[in-house]
């Protein structure tokens, strides 16, 4: 058995959750139907999906169940696609976009309809705020509301004046915004652990510890998955690492570009503090290109996520660098007592649009969903599940979507995508 190589982020999410004991990494060789390469959400959905059609299904873990973004990330669930319809419209015309739109509304359907099939707690509150953090975004917001309402039949997202937004979100920065009663936020690391005891009992495999270094190609079509300790051969093969293809697919690596994200929580606030901040307990995000978002968790505290990096190795201090992103939103909270502080890393897409991609016969990739993955990852990995059990249409409705490999190569695409995010922070700061 290879060595235990990490434990989760030392974040809030982990800290309430129970211990989970250790699943075995894989030793030997071992057959499956489908080898599945990631335990987060995407992995663990489509490992769910074919193992509830009756397909035997292995999944490779490097660390730990949901210990990448799907374990770590704000925990808020959104509307829609993380490009809004306008976009898809112009770009894939109106058919496209409201088939994007109903897969959006499926993959929403999806994540609360496994959550109670499987008694899955993961501490969901519904109501999720936009804040326009510059008065010409205000009207924006509320035309887009009025046409998903008008086009969509979406109905019920709320306008939210500046003086109502600030009684709502504790803070008078906001110009205005809307509240949207579909969306929401959860605990992301209990869903995943409940995703990977569902997929267990339904006789799926997970071997955590176990990073794959190779995939090799086999006569007749079947697949070698090469981990340090073993191998899997299966028929098909699901990339699902998102943030972490780790070099097992070049090609799709250049189109996905690993970035980090922080976030901190707070000791539990009172009730009168809690109601002060977020009386509805909403998740709140803003319209920054850079976003801020920021919830209370089901024991009051405040969890709040700002600040990127772009390079290995984040701030020294992680608290300390989120708190000055809070301090802009909250100046009066700068005092605020910390009790977890940790960062992580997405994958983002040039288009902010997940690649989903079939390589090569037998072999699927679907990553890069660029800070809206809390919904859509789990159920792009279902669509890529579906696929192989013969239903295409919801994957090559992805696959279509247009995901181009970053300008520069694997060399020069990260100084290239600093100089773009950094150009993009400051047109978040200037009118």
């Amino acid at each position: 058995m290879a060595p235990v190589r990490s434990h989760h982020a030392a974040s809030y999410y982990a800290a309430t959750v129970p211990e989970q004991p250790p699943r075995p990494s894989l030793s030997g060789g071992a057959r499956a139907d489908v080898a599945i390469v990631g335990a987060g959400f995407t992995g663990l959905n489509a490992a769910l999906t074919l193992a509830e059609a009756g397909r035997s299904v292995v999944v490779l873990e490097a660390e730990r169940v949901g210990w990448g973004a799907s374990g770590r990330n704000g925990g808020q669930l959104h509307s829609g696609q993380r490009r809004d319809q306008h976009y898809l419209h112009d770009t894939y015309g109106p058919e496209m976009a409201r088939r994007l739109w109903e897969m959006a509304e499926e993959a929403k359907s999806l994540l609360h309809g496994r959550a109670a099939r499987y008694g899955i707690d993961m501490d969901w509150m519904p109501g999720l705020i936009e804040a326009a953090h510059k008065p010409r975004f205000v009207q924006e917001e509320w035309d887009y509301a009025d046409f998903l309402a008008r086009e969509y039949g979406y109905e019920g997202i709320e306008r939210l004046e500046s003086d109502e937004l600030a009684a709502a979100i504790g803070t008078d920065l906001y110009h205005g915004g809307v509240r949207d009663p579909g969306a929401g936020h959860l605990h992301p690391l209990k869903l995943a652990q409940g995703l990977a005891r569902a997929l267990e009992k339904t006789g799926g495999v997970i071997h955590e510890e176990s990073p794959v270094t190779r995939l090799e190609d086999l006569a007749g079509g079947r697949v070698r998955v090469v981990t340090e300790g073993g191998f899997v051969e299966a028929d098909t093969v699901l990339l699902a690492g998102n943030g972490y293809l780790s070099g097992l697919d070049a090609d799709s690596e250049a189109r996905v570009m690993p970035i980090s994200n922080y976030i901190l929580t707070s000791e539990p606030l009172d009730e009168a503090a809690a109601d002060a901040l977020i009386p509805g307990r909403e998740a709140v995000s803003d319209s920054r290109f850079v976003v801020y978002y920021w919830r209370l968790t089901k024991d009051r505290r405040l969890l709040f996520g700002g600040g990127e990096t772009y390079r290995k190795g984040g701030p020294r201090d992680v608290a300390a660098f989120v708190r000055g992103h809070l301090a802009n939103v909250y100046p009066e909270l700068t005092g605020l007592r910390v009790s977890h502080a940790w960062g992580g890393t997405l994958a983002v897409t040039q288009t902010r649009l997940p690649c989903l991609r079939r390589t090569r016969p037998g072999v699927y990739v679907a990553a890069g969903f660029s800070g809206h993955g809390v919904a859509i990852s789990g159920f792009a990995g279902h669509a890529a599940a579906l696929a192989m059990l013969g239903e295409s249409e919801r994957f090559d409705v992805f696959a279509k979507l247009k995901t181009p490999a970053f300008p520069g190569g694997r060399i020069f695409r990260w100084p290239i995508l600093v100089l773009a995010m950094s150009w993009f922070a400051l047109r978040d700061r200037i009118g």
